[in-house]
Parts: C-alpha cells; structure tokens; sequence
C-alpha cells in the first residue's frame, strides 16, 4: 500500500513512455512470432481475456479484421469451462491476452484450444506465468511491475504490444508506432491543465457515459472501467452507433459523456455522435487529436498520429482523469474497495 493515495498509479501512468520506448526497441520478438504466424497462415482468429486485458484484445479484433482482413471472434470461456465445448479449431490463431498470466479460465481456453489444433499465442507480462507456459508462443508485454490495482501500462503495453504482433504479420516494420514515445511524453504533459479542468467539471457527476467507434472503441470500455473502479462512477461504454440505437434516449443535461474523438474514420463517425448527445444536453468531454472539431463543452486535445496506434494515446488522459476524480472524491484509486490486483475466474 502507498502512504499516498493514488502514487502507485501516478507513478505507473507516467512510466508509460519509457514502457513504449523499450518495448519497440525489443519490437525483433514480435516479429518472430509473426513469422510464425504467417508461416500457418490461420483462417480465422479468436481473442481470449478477461477485463481490461479484454479491451485490448477488442482493439486487436479491429487491427486483425482491418489489417490482416481476418474474420475474428471474442471468446466465452465458461464455455470451455463450465459447458466443455471443444470445437475443432484447426487452422485457427488464439490469443491469449492477460497481464497476470493467472487466470484459471483463461489458461483452460489456452491449453484446451491448442490441443484441439489452434495456434496458440500469449501475450502477457508475466513470462513464467502458467499462461505462457501452456501456450506455444509466448510475447512479453514488458510493463514491468505494477502496484496499483487499476491497470494503467500494463493495459498500454499491451495494445502496442497487439499492434507490433499485427503489424509484423502483415509485413510490416512498426513504422507507424515509432515515435509514440515521444508523443506519449507529450500527451501526458500537454492534457494535464484540461484534466485537472475535466476533474473539478465532473468530481460531483452522479453518472458518465463513455463512446467511440472503430478502434477507439476500446478506449471507450477501458476509460469507463477505470472510472468505475478508481472513483466509484456509474459508467457505462458504448459504441457510437449502438448509443444511437436507443440508449441515447436516457441522455440529458444530467449525463456527463466521454467521447474518444481521434483523426481518422472512427473518429469522423463518432463527430456524428457527439453531436446527438450534445444537442440532447448532455456535458460532453472530447479527447483526442481531432476533440477540437466535436461539438463539446470540454475538451482534451492529442497530438495526432496513425488512428490504428491512436488508442494508445487515447486511454492516457482517461487514466489521468480517473486518478485525479478518485482523489478528489476522497478514494486511493491504488486500492479500490473489493478489487485485488489479480482476478482468478474459473
């Protein structure tokens, strides 16, 4: 436990560059296994996880279907688990996404997928975790240690982590990825002013509705998570277009709505969606490179870059805001009430 609330996170939200920066300069392990990957060349891929790791691997659906033109599907585990489905899954690439390596259920998926005649891939940051050992290829996050509960460059790692694996299947060198370090650093320090901002906006918000398309959407899922589970909001994510379909009906001036608003498609779709919740009275807080065309009472801006590495610069000012939310509600997000750090489901 830290003898300040919240400097486990702090600490851990600002390690991120230099988590980015090792990472690429250790990009030679993704592209192994990407060759191996490609050697097989699998006709469908699945993506096993569990919480925040779970936003990451529906950000690697979006990188796989868009990228690689790879039909993907999310795993259910209990259906391994509690139901003992064993489908036949030849020619199929699993990955496997957890932090901790530990989860009962996900190592069941693994273990029970690669012998049914998957390829089998973990990525985690915990290289002699059960996971990695039960998995044919291993990637190694490189986080390092995390003390805070809440994910924060664990959660980071692993989407450029995904993206370096992606990228390197389809041939390519991470160019795109490069100089997210830099931007990262920048992020971190140009979005301070309009999240201490965003904190005193919303430190009394009873509920908060997240929102993005595309790629973004993994923001979105993972920025109301954090919330949740840092500063005790009710908050619940949801895709653009689904918000449209009928949950935008209960948006009023009393929602507060964060919306992932980043250059590119995603982002340009989501302007749409922006625009009906504001219209409908809603506070809505825009983050990301593009934040500056939304029609939004707040906004935090981003420098801007690819929008398939753009959720990795997204989730930095979230992070930033459910830290200093937690804090100004009184909660050390280090330690949320009833949280432990590893979650074992079975």
């Amino acid at each position: 436990m830290s003898a300040t609330p919240g400097t486990h996170m702090k600490d851990e939200i600002e390690q991120q560059p230099a988590v980015f920066a090792d990472l690429l300069a250790a990009r030679e392990q993704f592209a192994e296994v990407a060759r191996i990957v490609a050697d097989r060349r699998p006709r469908f891929a699945l993506l096993a996880a569990r919480g925040s790791s779970d936003h990451a691997a529906l950000y690697a659906k979006y990188l796989i279907e868009v990228l690689l033109q790879l039909p993907v599907g999310l795993t259910s585990p209990s259906t391994t688990t509690l139901y003992g489905a064993q489908p036949d899954l030849t020619d199929v690439l699993l990955v496997t996404v957890s932090q901790s390596g530990g989860s009962p259920d996900l190592i069941a998926v693994t273990e029970s997928g690669r012998a049914r005649g998957a390829l089998t891939v973990a990525v985690t940051n915990t290289t002699d975790s059960p996971l990695a050992s039960v998995a044919e290829l291993s990637l190694n996050i490189r986080a390092g240690a995390e003390q805070a509960v809440a994910a924060t460059k664990t959660y980071s790692a692993t989407l450029l982590a995904l993206y370096l694996l992606v990228d390197a299947v389809r041939g390519g060198d991470g160019a795109q990825a490069r100089a997210l370090p830099d931007l990262a650093a920048s992020a971190l320090e140009g979005a301070r002013d309009s999240v201490e901002e965003a904190v005193q906006r919303y430190r009394f918000a009873g509920r908060l509705v997240t929102t993005g398309r595309g790629y973004s959407l993994a923001t979105a899922h993972e920025a109301a998570l954090k919330l949740a589970e840092t500063s005790y909001l009710s908050a619940r994510s949801y895709s653009g277009a689904d918000l449209l379909h009928g949950p935008v009906a209960a948006i009023d001036a009393e929602t507060a709505v964060l919306a992932a608003c980043s250059a590119g498609l995603g982002g340009e779709s989501t302007r749409e969606v922006v625009e009906a919740v504001h219209q409908r009275g809603a506070d809505v807080c825009a983050i990301g490179s593009a934040a500056a065309k939304a029609p939004a009472a707040h906004r935090i801006l981003l420098p801007e870059c690819a929008e398939e590495v753009a959720p990795v610069l997204e989730i930095l000012p979230a992070q930033q805001l459910a830290l200093g939310l937690a804090l100004a509600r009184g909660i050390d997000p280090d330690n949320p009430r009833g949280l432990q750090k590893v979650t074992k489901t079975t």
